[in-house]
Parts: C-alpha cells; sequence; structure tokens
C-alpha cells in the first residue's frame, strides 16, 4: 500500500559542501536529505519511494565541521499490508518454499505448504510443480497474496512477508500477461 506522510529529519552538511560564498545551496540539503533515505532504506512506517514535497529547512546549527539542518517534508512509502495481491520474481528456490523480490522488498518468503497442489521437484535447478505442469521456478513471475508482515528492526531494517497462492487468479504469471510496466 503506498502511504504519503509528514517527516522532520535532521540533515548533515559538511562545511566543505558550502558554496564559494560560505553559503549552503539548497540543493545540497536536498541532496544530503535523498542520500539520507536511501541510506535508512525503510522505517515501521514503509519503505521510501519518493520525496513529495519539501516543507522547510530549519535554521543551521554549527557541530564540528558540520552544520546540522531540520527537515520537514512529504514523502511517499510503499508499506506491505496483509490481504494485498502483489506481484514478485522468484530469486531462490528451497525443498521448504520460494524466495522472491518484489518491488523495494528483496525476501518475500512463499511457503510449500502455502502453494496448494505444488511438489518439490529436486533437480539441477529445483522447481515446484503442479499436476498440470505449470511449475514455479527461478525468474519466474508470481501474483501472490500477503499473508503476513512483521517489521523487524536489525541491523537491516526490513519488513519479513509471507506470501500465499492459494486463492484464484494466484500463482504463476503466463509470459503473455502484461504486467501493467511493473519495475519488480
Amino acid at each position: 500500500m503506498l502511504r504519503e506522510l509528514h517527516c522532520s529529519f535532521p540533515v548533515e552538511v559538511c562545511l566543505k559542501n558550502l558554496d564559494q560564498n560560505g553559503g549552503v545551496l539548497g540543493r545540497t540539503i536536498v541532496n544530503s536529505l535523498l542520500k539520507l533515505l536511501s541510506d535508512i532504506k525503510a522505517t515501521k512506517f514503509g519503505y521510501f519511494l519518493a520525496v513529495t514535497k519539501l516543507k522547510s529547512i530549519g535554521n543551521g546549527h554549527r557541530v564540528e565541521s558540520c552544520l546540522h539542518f531540520q527537515v520537514k517534508f512529504c514523502c511517499r512509502t510503499f508499506i506491505p499490508v496483509c490481504g494485498e495481491v502483489m506481484i514478485g520474481i522468484v530469486k531462490n528456490i528451497t525443498v521448504h518454499g520460494v524466495y522472491l523480490k518484489s518491488g523495494p522488498m528483496n525476501l518475500v518468503y512463499l511457503s510449500a505448504r502455502l502453494m496448494p497442489n505444488y511438489h518439490y521437484v529436486s533437480v539441477e535447478h529445483p522447481i515446484f510443480l503442479k499436476d498440470d505442469l505449470s511449475k514455479i521456478e527461478v525468474n519466474v513471475v508470481i501474483r501472490f497474496r500477503v499473508f503476513a508482515v512483521r517489521w523487524v528492526e536489525d541491523v537491516r531494517k526490513e519488513f519479513h512477508v509471507l506470501a500465499t497462492i492459494n486463492g484464484e487468479s494466484l500463482g504463476p504469471v503466463s509470459s503473455t500477461q502484461e504486467l501493467d510496466g511493473l519495475d519488480l
């Protein structure tokens, strides 16, 4: 689900990045904000996708060799929600399930228990095969439903998503179906 959030973050600009007159360019502050958000990647409010509006830049105060500014802005985030139908690409297959990448989420787990009528086949490149011979293998696009979501605040700070293909119109997407230009 996409969300629009109002945020306030402290942004640091090193003195060496000042313009020739000793001033701080707004562009420099915005670039520092974007770098900070790309390093953070996600919070419990979702994955940062874009800054949509810069609301204000506070007065800078010097701390050692840097200036610190409080920046208020609006941004768009993506947060996975239970029940939401999404699309992902299979990145890895194990006997217990499949790991998908979907948008900014690098780890979506589709358990073998949540793939009805699919059976693990151990070959050189393992697959899950269904009686009608549809198969799930690496690089196949899967339409799935978010079964469970958990925010994990460890070193990586990310959402752990459990997926299911139990339901109508879920499972491998044939190569003739459109993906509506989605970047997976």
